[in-house]
């Protein structure tokens, strides 16, 4: 496994989120209505809706990464190595704010990314497509970043922020990497999310290799290498647990990229309500973990999705969950595949199932939870 998700990945990223006063680990839960209503053993969702009070897994990726890019500038200029803790002192915070972070957003990374340069007293500036909704981009002004609007895609947006930093000397802490891209930043994100992993082990301490199948929405792919990688490095999963990327079925880069047996690049299309998943091309960091680790693709519709957040959110099969329709995405495709593939996924009454609720509900106005 590359170093970013081997057995130790996660303790590093610990360390430093320690250091916020929100940190905390979040639920693992069990769904045993829906999981009986499905035909499957066991359903297991990971809770991220409430993650750093941001409200997603990406708190775990971008605060990471500027905390752990601060630390090691604060290094280079006092000479000395410092402690977690010592970010959040005047005299540390008054040599950083003269920084600024920046990075391309759909939302999250970016709420993530502002929230570490909050913590330790220095600037940020994300940048949006014209796609993220006006709600999706107040969260993130909330926070004290600053907002740039970029026409075009997601992929634009990327573009336009590395392009900023490079002129303007600010550090780039992006969750995708690029052709010939300095992927310093980026393993530092997809670092953080081995926490995931580490929190749902002691979660399920004295259940050996307790999963059978493990269902992981994908955007760029940053979270699903990170699962699978660890998950494997860790123990946690076998070598015949199935994992299972979930897609848009209207942006799904890492399926057609499986077809095609190299990364692609998709044209752009219309949008879909799973806005945090809807990315055009591969990360080229995690691309190789994705390819090699990956059991098979699912991809599923807008309509899928709506249906999962209501399922989650109405709370009649087990606890009542708000969570977003990229959020819901796994579960969406849980049930795609209990209804129409059951056997390509081997799934059967002694199945074990992971899924992952990624993030929260990050526009209301358009969120299919709302009665």
């Amino acid at each position: 496994m590359p170093w970013w998700c081997d057995r130790s990945a996660g303790d590093e990223p610990l360390r430093l989120l320690r250091a916020c006063p929100r940190y905390a680990p979040t639920r693992l839960i069990s769904l045993p209505r829906t999981a009986e209503r499905l035909g499957v053993g066991e359903i297991w969702i990971k809770d991220e809706t409430q993650r750093l009070d941001i409200g997603s897994f990406k708190g775990l990726g971008g605060a990471y990464a500027v905390l752990k890019l601060a630390m090691k500038y604060v290094e280079r200029q006092t000479g000395r190595t410092i402690l977690p803790a010592e970010l959040l002192e005047p005299g540390i915070r008054s040599i950083l704010a003269g920084l600024t972070f920046s990075c391309a957003s759909d939302g999250n990374h970016g709420r993530s990314v502002s929230a570490g340069a909050r913590l330790v007293g220095a600037r940020a500036i994300v940048y949006l497509h014209e796609g993220v909704s006006d709600e999706r981009a107040a969260h993130i002004s909330r926070l004290g970043a600053a907002i740039v609007r970029v026409a075009g895609d997601y992929h634009d947006s990327v573009e336009a922020a590395a392009k900023a930093a490079s002129q303007d000397s600010w550090i780039a802490v992006p969750d995708t990497v690029g052709p010939g891209e300095d992927e310093t930043a980026c393993t530092f994100v997809v670092q953080g999310y081995a926490i995931l992993i580490d929190e749902i082990i002691a979660a399920t301490a004295g259940e050996p290799t307790p999963f059978t199948h493990v269902l992981v929405q994908a955007g760029v792919g940053g979270l699903a290498a990170s699962v699978f990688g660890h998950g494997l490095a860790r123990g946690l999963f076998a070598p015949e647990t199935h994992l299972w990327i979930v897609e848009p079925e209207r942006s799904a880069c890492l399926y057609e990229s499986a077809r095609a047996e190299r990364p692609v690049r998709l044209p752009p299309g219309p949008p879909t309500n799973m806005a945090m998943l809807e990315c055009q091309s591969p990360s080229l960091l995690v691309w190789p973990i994705i390819d090699s680790l990956a059991t098979g693709f699912l991809t599923v519709t807008d309509e899928q999705a709506a249906d999962a957040v209501r399922l989650l959110n109405a709370g009649e099969s087990d606890d009542a969950l708000r969570v977003g329709e990229s959020g819901a995405a796994g579960l969406a495709g849980l049930i795609r595949a209990a209804g129409e593939d059951r056997d390509r996924l081997a799934l059967d009454r002694f199945s074990r199932v992971l899924l992952f609720a990624t993030e929260g509900p990050t526009d209301l106005s358009v969120w299919s939870g709302r009665r």
